[in-house]
């Protein structure tokens, strides 16, 4: 993500480890005389796997097994907690997951052409003193070295390769995402202000020494004054603040929307200022942002976590009840292969699952789940023949269209380095912002096939007239609870407070949900923080 001068990033975190599972379910679509071939993915708790889970109809168990650490949920949290159980020495731990592959939303698709990610896409080079990711970033070749400054050296082929950004704008493309070329003075000194505020928010901290913004977000300051924005919305921050021109409302909503899935209608100014200055910009020696990606997206990094869950991982298993029975944990699951259930009996159990999730696993969690809020939302990977620009600037990894519907597209393809490509293959993205967020997740599954698939042509239209006739193939991939969305007061609430805490010591929680921010670096110290604080209470019970 670039912030300030440098100007934002996007699509950071997009549901960076949702942890519940998903169900694919492929079908084919004609149209006229081509065939697109439509993929429609749905979220592990709706449709008939949802159904099921809500009403408990499962066959009872006719196996046992005894382990002293249990993951639910194969996400970046789960699949990092693997990684400090591993660190730590400890073997003895096994991993239930739904889906029949790892990752949560940092997986990834693929096509003859190209991988393409299902979700999360690129990590933004991380806090100087992020020392665990760091370390990660280094154990993974993804760090090279460091400079004689102590700054980290990265692969330059994991980072995003230029042009690594372009906008839509009054009928062109021009460089970088904020609105520019054709602004009024007027404009053009809103945005000025704008980011010069938002680096005094990057640099400012609180009266107990902390940053005001931070990540992971525990390190932020506790600063009322600066909390206090939690209770408003981005927009009413943007009037209260006496900003009025239409590119610079735009931008922000977008911005908003990328990181949250919510708009600058209904997002906690606290987070909406979060997206700005919670990267410090401190990891090069130049100042200079810039992310790490792959055509696959974040399923890269989950790629590179999954090793310490091998031989560890039970796939096409639906947990279905957890509870606390004489100081041990049992939890059932379904094994959606077999059709058959088994009983996992754990000293502890950790649930790197979402809020939403949990409410039908545990008993008594729905007083509190009912403040969790997600947004859901729309991928589309279109394999095309052509993509015809006025090339007036080209092709770029982030292509987003101004006033457009969806976020824009990635061109999945952009790290290659073979920049020749018979046929293109981008994946566009689309969140359901609103303020009945329930109602939107009604209207995603209600649309046909059909109405969604001319969605995604009709908005890229805009940039792209001839889209519909040079596509040759597309992916649609539909999330009903793609991503956890910080609505004021939510972030500094009892709710996620209340489904942080452990039950009676033995079922732990770990989810970018409890965060309220769904990014990897929450995801990724979430899976430490709870192996360190169970290895912690273990030490001081023994």
């Amino acid at each position: 993500m670039k912030n300030g001068e440098n100007y934002s990033k996007s699509r950071r975190s997009f549901v960076k480890g949702i942890g519940a599972s998903l169900l694919l379910i492929p079908f084919l679509q004609f149209c006229s005389d081509k065939i697109i071939h439509l993929l429609l993915r749905l979220s592990g708790t709706n449709h008939l796997l949802g159904h099921r889970l809500w009403i408990k109809d499962f066959p009872k168990p006719t196996s046992q097994i005894h382990i002293p650490y249990l993951i639910v949920g194969g996400g970046i949290s789960g699949l990092s907690a693997a990684r400090q159980f591993h660190k730590k020495g400890i073997s003895d731990f096994l991993m239930v997951e739904l889906e029949g592959h790892l990752g949560g939303n940092s997986s990834n698709g693929e096509n003859q052409y190209s991988k393409f990610p299902l979700g999360a896409h690129y990590l933004p080079l991380p806090n100087f003193k992020d020392k665990e990711l760091l370390q990660f970033l280094e154990e993974e070749k993804i760090i090279l070295s460091y400079d004689s400054k102590g700054l980290p050296v990265f692969d330059e082929l994991q980072l995003s390769f230029a042009p690594d950004e372009r906008l839509f704008y009054k009928n062109n493309w021009q460089e970088g995402v904020v609105p520019k070329e054709g602004n009024t003075k007027e404009q053009d000194l809103e945005f000025q202000r704008f980011f010069k505020l938002m680096d005094a928010f990057r640099e400012g901290k609180g009266n107990d020494g902390k940053y005001l913004f931070d990540i992971p977000l525990r390190l932020s300051s506790k600063d009322n004054t600066t909390r206090n924005l939690d209770k408003i919305t981005m927009k009413e921050w943007f009037e209260t603040n006496n900003f009025k021109t239409e590119p610079l409302f735009n931008y922000i909503d977008y911005c908003c929307k990328d990181d949250f899935g919510l708009g600058i209608d209904y997002v906690s100014a606290w987070a909406g200022i979060h997206y700005f200055a919670g990267r410090k910009q401190d990891t090069t020696s130049d100042k200079k942002e810039s992310v790490l990606t792959w055509p696959e997206g974040n399923a890269r990094l989950a790629s590179h976590l999954k090793k310490y869950t091998d031989q560890k991982t039970m796939k096409n298993h639906l947990v279905y009840e957890v509870k606390v029975e004489n100081n041990k944990v049992i939890v059932k699951a379904f094994d959606d292969v077999k059709k058959v259930s088994v009983e996992i009996v754990a000293d502890k159990v950790i649930m790197a699952t979402p809020q939403f999730v949990n409410q039908y696993l545990i008993k008594d969690r729905k007083e509190f789940t009912k403040d969790f809020h997600y947004t859901p939302w729309l991928l589309a990977s279109l394999t095309v023949s052509d993509l015809a620009d006025n090339f007036s600037f080209p092709l770029s990894w982030d292509n987003v269209i101004y006033d457009a519907k969806g976020l824009g597209y990635v061109y999945d393809q952009h790290q290659s380095l073979n920049q020749i490509q018979t046929k293109k293959v981008i994946t566009y993205y689309y969140s359901f912002s609103s303020d009945d967020l329930k109602k939107s997740r009604k209207e995603l599954y209600k649309k046909s096939k059909q109405y969604w698939k001319q969605f995604v042509f009709d908005d890229l239209k805009i940039a792209h007239p001839d889209i519909e006739e040079c596509t040759e193939e597309m992916e649609v991939f539909l999330l009903g609870h793609g991503m956890v969305s910080p609505a004021p007061g939510f972030i500094f609430g009892e709710a996620k407070k209340d489904a942080s805490k452990s039950i009676q010591n033995r079922i732990y929680f770990a989810h970018t949900d409890l965060s309220g921010i769904s990014i990897f670096e929450e995801a990724f110290h979430h899976g430490i923080n709870v192996v360190n604080q169970i290895l912690d209470e273990t030490a001081l019970d023994s």
